[in-house]
Parts: structure tokens; sequence; C-alpha cells
């Protein structure tokens, strides 16, 4: 959010950037993670889409929509409280979400069971 609301891009490619590296940074800490656990990369692929697909889904779904329903957050520059508000209200709310989300999916071995299993 903050580079596409830096570089004054559209709410869409914005959103489309946020998600994108939400999913590509959460992917990659996961990966790397089982990578030096000894994983091959193939299955260390596997381990990083069943551990954080939901997870970085239900977190990027609620809190892109924080954002996109607090008024004028959208218009909101870089020097706004209102930016950085949406912001972080946004993570907390999907924070509070996603959490119980998580716990459910460890607790049936899906998620992030599957990354504990490899540690």
């Amino acid at each position: 959010m903050v580079i596409g609301t830096a570089l004054a891009w559209g709410d869409v490619p914005t959103m489309v950037l946020a998600i994108g590296l939400a999913f590509l940074f959460g992917y990659s800490f996961t990966l790397f993670a089982v990578l030096r656990a000894g994983l091959g990369l193939k299955a260390a692929i596997k381990v990083a889409l069943a551990a954080d697909t939901v997870s970085i889904a239900v977190m990027e779904l609620v809190d892109n929509a924080i954002i996109a329903l607090t008024p004028g957050a959208l218009e909101a520059h870089l020097t706004d409280g209102l930016f950085w508000s949406a912001l972080l209200g946004g993570f907390a709310v999907a924070f509070l979400i996603t959490t119980p989300v998580n716990k459910w999916m460890i607790g049936r071995g899906k998620g992030h069971a599957v990354v504990h299993a490899h540690h």
C-alpha cells in the first residue's frame, strides 16, 4: 500500500501490488525456513503453499476490505494520519480474524502445522 500510494498509483494497482507482495514475502519466509531444514525445492514449495495460502488470503481479504471501507483511506496520502491508521487498523482486525483461522488449521494438521513437521 505504501509503495502504490507513494507512486500515486490507482486503487486497484496498489491493492494488487500489496496482495502480490504479501503472498511473495509470506511464501518466501516459509520457503527459506523449510529449505534450511533440508527439504528439496519442489517439496519446500509444496509445504509453503500448503502452510500459507489460506492464512495470507484471509489476512489480505480482511486487511484490504478494512482499508477500502474506511472513508477517505484510499485517497489519503503517506503524510495523512488516516492512511496510517487505516493501514494499522486493517492489520489489527485481519490479525484478530486470521489467528483463530490459523489455530483451527493447525489443530487439524494443516496450515503452519505442515511447516512444524519439518523443524
